[in-house]
């Protein structure tokens, strides 16, 4: 009896490891957990699919928008940040959902500096001469001081219109001398459909008082950090507006006109 006592515990023991090593495993730094499609986004797709108490299980850092496009999302330091409309910014509510985001947990392994840059272009630039190896998909930091035009869009309701129609409404915020962290993404071409090719950038300030997804600017002075993903986990929708969109198309003329400014 005492023999099957001491090998039943050992199972429980061994299992119990097992568990949290997969836990470990699923949460460790620099894996990048996915909430749909940027193509599912474009097309409509706005239905609140994780809530973000379940996001922050899979990480720290990471940007993303809210349930009917409502908005920017800004995770920061384990912050998730809800940049509105309006231009107010709140903290999110752990019961929210989100429709798209990335968030990994943010260890830098690459940093850099950037200082003058005068447009995305030459912010592009700059990370371009930090980031070197263009195969794998990055998380970027940069902190500092900064001249931005950023957006929000406000919340839309059913029947949802495509990203292109749902932009045309936004709320465009130009932020002066603002001090604050850029949180963003930057995807290979081979991402086209599934993420944002290229840089995708969203800022909040030290304050918690401005933000939004960054459409153009200036970088006075910047301190990057910058991680590479090499894990990626993707989960898709399960309802019907998923499941009848027509994602099987290019849509980078589209996705380009709502990323960014002239």
């Amino acid at each position: 009896m005492k023999r099957i006592n001491l090998l039943g515990r050992m199972l429980i023991l061994f299992f119990c490891m097992s568990f949290f090593v997969s836990v470990a495993k699923a949460q460790e730094p620099n894996a990048m957990y996915q909430v749909s499609t940027i193509n599912a986004l474009i097309q409509g797709v706005y239905e609140g699919e994780i809530s973000v108490g379940e996001l922050k299980k899979y990480g720290n850092f990471g940007i993303g928008t809210y349930d009917g496009l409502d908005g920017e999302m800004v995770m920061l330091d384990g912050k998730a940040y809800h940049v509105k409309s309006t231009g107010a910014v709140i903290t999110s509510d752990d019961k929210v959902k989100t429709p798209f985001a990335n968030v990994l947990n943010f260890k830098p392994e690459i940093f850099g500096e950037i200082n003058d840059a005068k447009s995305f272009a030459e912010i592009e630039n700059a990370l371009d001469s930090i980031i070197k190896d263009r195969n794998y998909v990055y998380a970027i930091r940069i902190d500092g001081v900064m001249n931005l035009k950023t957006r929000a869009i406000p919340q839309k309701s059913k029947p949802y219109p495509t990203l292109a129609e749902a932009a045309k409404t936004q709320s465009e915020f130009d932020l002066k001398n603002v001090h604050g962290t850029i949180v963003g993404i930057w995807c290979p071409q081979y991402m086209n459909g599934i993420n944002v090719p290229g840089y995708h950038l969203h800022f909040i300030s030290d304050d918690r008082k401005s933000g939004g997804h960054v459409l153009s600017g200036e970088i006075i002075h910047g301190k990057v950090q910058v991680s590479r993903i090499s894990d990626f986990r993707m989960v898709l929708p399960g309802g019907d507006a998923f499941k009848n969109a027509a994602l099987n198309s290019d849509y980078s003329k589209e996705l380009k006109a709502v990323e960014q400014s002239n």
